[in-house]
């Protein structure tokens, strides 16, 4: 999903915008590589240090430990995080930003740190797993447009920055919720483990109250957002993707969450929430369709 959104952004978007771009494709494609991989490590890393709230949550996907041994997934960890720094090192010379390449090494950081320390901590966890997310959106205007901006074109790709920077930040609210929600389904093994998530420090009740409550933001901003950009600009085909795909599926959310009760319920408000990631990501094509058939 990580793959296909960078991808989707830089063929569906950028490419339809007669701009230059500071990478070519091959350049774009281990951009695509390196942030995947170092989000493997990171998923590695997190299930070394989860097996033991795991064997309770999800007792079926636990890997490390039956699958293969410990030993071998942290070769597996170090491996992928060496391939994606070291291919982030080269393509951040390729632009001639070498000090580009401290981004991935300070992605890998974090999320070694989010699995060993920040996880058990209430809310920043949470955050810094958003945060990563929409990062990886951001990389690609950092990566491709703000090397090729110039004294003629920086105005157009400063508007085309702020656009990558609105579906960051719907990435990271929806992420964010998502996180929330999911340290709800995991509370029993986590309480087990000694760890201070949301829910374990006020109860899941409260906990289901706040996400309810962060829903609602994301809702209100889309809202006002597909009224500005679309609607008013009469782009009628993405006005009504957005209400059909993302805002009917977040309001089903909202409502939802007031009737969650059990682990099938919260795994369910965690995959809604998934896919209005997916959908959210899809409309910057649909945009671009609907532009398109409007000139």
């Amino acid at each position: 999903m990580l793959a296909f959104m960078q991808l989707l952004f830089r063929y569906a978007f950028l490419k339809q915008q007669n701009i230059p771009l500071a990478l070519n494709d091959w350049q774009y494609i281990l951009l695509v590589l390196s942030t995947v991989l170092l989000a493997a490590a990171g998923y590695v890393i997190n299930n070394i240090y989860d097996v033991a709230t795991d064997t309770i949550n999800k007792p079926n996907d636990v890997v490390v430990g039956k699958g293969i041994s410990e030993t071998t997934a942290y070769n597996i960890y170090i491996g992928l995080n060496i391939t994606g720094v070291a291919i982030g090192f080269v393509l951040a010379n390729i632009i001639f930003r070498p000090s580009f390449a401290s981004l991935f090494i300070l992605i890998a950081s974090l999320l070694y740190f989010y699995s060993t320390t920040l996880k058990q901590i209430m809310i920043l966890g949470n955050f810094v797993v958003a945060l990563l997310l929409s990062v990886s959106v951001l990389i690609i205007g950092v990566f491709d447009l703000f090397p090729a901006t110039n004294a003629e074109n920086q105005a157009q790709m400063a508007s085309l920055f702020s656009i990558l920077i609105d579906y960051a930040l719907f990435a990271f609210m929806i992420n964010f919720i998502r996180e929330i929600i999911k340290d709800i389904e995991d509370v029993n093994g986590d309480y087990n483990q000694g760890m201070n998530t949301l829910p374990i420090a006020i109860g899941i009740s409260r906990s289901l109250k706040i996400a309810l409550a962060f829903a609602i933001i994301p809702f209100i901003s889309c809202m006002l957002y597909v009224k500005t950009y679309f609607f008013e600009n009469n782009l009628f085909f993405a006005t009504f993707y957005a209400f059909a795909f993302v805002l009917a599926p977040l309001l089903y959310f909202i409502v939802k969450i007031l009737s969650a009760k059990n682990q099938k319920d919260y795994h369910h408000l965690s995959m809604v929430l998934k896919l209005i990631l997916l959908f959210g990501i899809l409309s910057i094509l649909v945009i671009n369709l609907n532009i398109k058939y409007n000139a």
